[in-house]
């Protein structure tokens, strides 16, 4: 069950490029976000979600989406109208 809306979903172009070929995964990977699974985060940050939930802050999850490590984020911001997927180096 969602925990918030996502709004409008969006990816930069970096993140988009490694997603080409896991689109099923991208899917995957929001309804996780979403469901309150924040992935790869530190205790504290998964911490500050809970709260973000709660009290209209923003959301931040982070996943490993491949063998070799590559991480990609979630942010869905504070008002909850947009959701971006991004790589960390795009921060």
């Amino acid at each position: 069950m969602p925990l918030f809306p996502l709004g409008k979903v969006v990816a930069t172009p970096n993140a988009l490029a490694c997603l080409t070929n896991y689109s099923r995964m991208t899917e995957q990977l929001l309804l996780r976000h979403q469901s309150g699974d924040w992935g790869d985060v530190h205790e504290e940050d998964a911490e500050a979600n809970v709260d973000a939930v709660n009290n209209s802050h923003r959301i931040i999850s982070s996943y490993v989406i491949n063998p070799s490590g590559q991480m990609i984020w979630i942010i869905t911001e504070a008002d909850r109208s947009v959701t971006t997927l991004l790589l960390p180096d795009d921060y």
